[in-house]
């Protein structure tokens, strides 16, 4: 019986050269390690592309997520850029992954990492107490300008005490910021009248604002937020002024949530892992956890995500210079 032989076959066979390899594709469990502890924002991030993944069939090899949260996040970023070249390690974090080893010192450089994708935009809000009188962000601004205001946020030198930076620095105020460990934490110090101000993530005080508790000054985004759910009355996230039409010059100030590999792994790896999330992030699963935390679309991968990188890494560097931040 007469075998067929392909064309590549014998291409191979008379000039010597390599079949092309298969494409990378996972075929023992895949880890997600969280860069936070259970039940906070970067956990649910992971979990429901876990999630996602597992109900489309996006993956044949299963998933396992692992919580590695200590240290700011640090541990997970160290835990897996000490797996180099394995395409099996995926951490989970946001901007915190390139921007712990600039403002604190750590065992690991940003290097050691290599971006995938970022799939959404957690937005910053200004909050103040329900009770305060301050009616727009401008009112509010005058009054830091006089000193003595508080604004509480997550950790040192972390996304909020670099937002409060800027905010001082573009207006000329002179808020104080008191850190707490979490951005829950300091939600209930703000529904407490503890502290004057907060610069929290919709999600984060979403409970409050409905309670009426706190309520919100502006958005730190070039537009108002899309979401057209309403959260007191009739007000909702897409009523929010934009800070910088509310009277605080600033743009954008965003948290990206993000996915990355160790160093050396190959370019197929990195592509097949991107493609998934891609997928993960055209569902109507992700839409609806989008629009359950408030947070925006952003799927970026390639020189599109490594860009994004370059542009937020140059800001906030600028920032922890100026407030004499940066890590020896």
């Amino acid at each position: 019986m007469k075998k067929s032989v392909s064309i590549a076959c014998i291409m191979v066979a008379a000039f010597g050269l390599a079949a092309p390899a298969a494409a990378f594709e996972p075929n023992r469990p895949v880890e997600f390690v969280v860069t936070a502890g259970p039940g906070g924002g970067t956990d649910i991030f992971a979990r429901t592309i876990q999630a996602i993944i597992a109900k489309y069939e996006l993956m044949k090899a299963p998933v396992v997520v692992t919580n590695k949260g200590s240290a700011g996040g640090a541990e997970g970023f160290v835990y897996t850029a000490g797996y180099k070249g394995d395409a099996y390690k995926l951490a989970f974090g946001t901007n915190n992954a390139y921007l712990l080893p600039v403002r604190a010192k750590v065992p690991y450089k940003a290097e050691d990492l290599t971006p995938v994708a970022a799939l959404a935009s957690d937005e910053f809000v200004l909050w103040v107490n329900g009770k305060a009188d301050y009616a727009t962000a401008a009112d509010f601004v005058a009054k830091a300008k006089e000193g003595g205001l508080k604004i509480g946020g997550s950790q040192s030198k972390d996304v909020d005490q670099i937002l409060t930076s800027m905010v001082n620095d573009a207006t000329g105020a002179k808020i104080n910021y008191i850190p707490f460990k979490s951005g829950g934490e300091a939600a209930v110090q703000l529904a407490g009248e503890h502290i004057d101000a907060n610069v929290n993530n919709p999600s984060e005080n979403a409970g409050q604002w409905q309670a009426g508790m706190v309520k919100p000054l502006c958005v730190f985004k070039s537009v108002k937020l899309t979401s057209e759910a309403k959260v007191v009355g009739d007000k909702g996230w897409s009523d929010i002024p934009t800070c910088k039409e509310a009277g605080i010059p600033i743009d954008n100030y965003s948290m990206p949530r993000t996915v990355w590999l160790p160093a050396g792994v190959e370019p197929d790896v990195v592509q097949f892992y991107a493609d998934v999330l891609r997928k993960v992030s055209e569902t109507p699963e992700w839409a609806k956890y989008l629009a359950d935390t408030s947070q925006s679309p952003a799927y970026l991968s390639g020189d599109d995500f490594k860009a994004a990188i370059e542009m937020d890494g140059a800001a906030v560097s600028e920032v922890l210079k100026r407030e004499g931040w940066l890590a020896n």
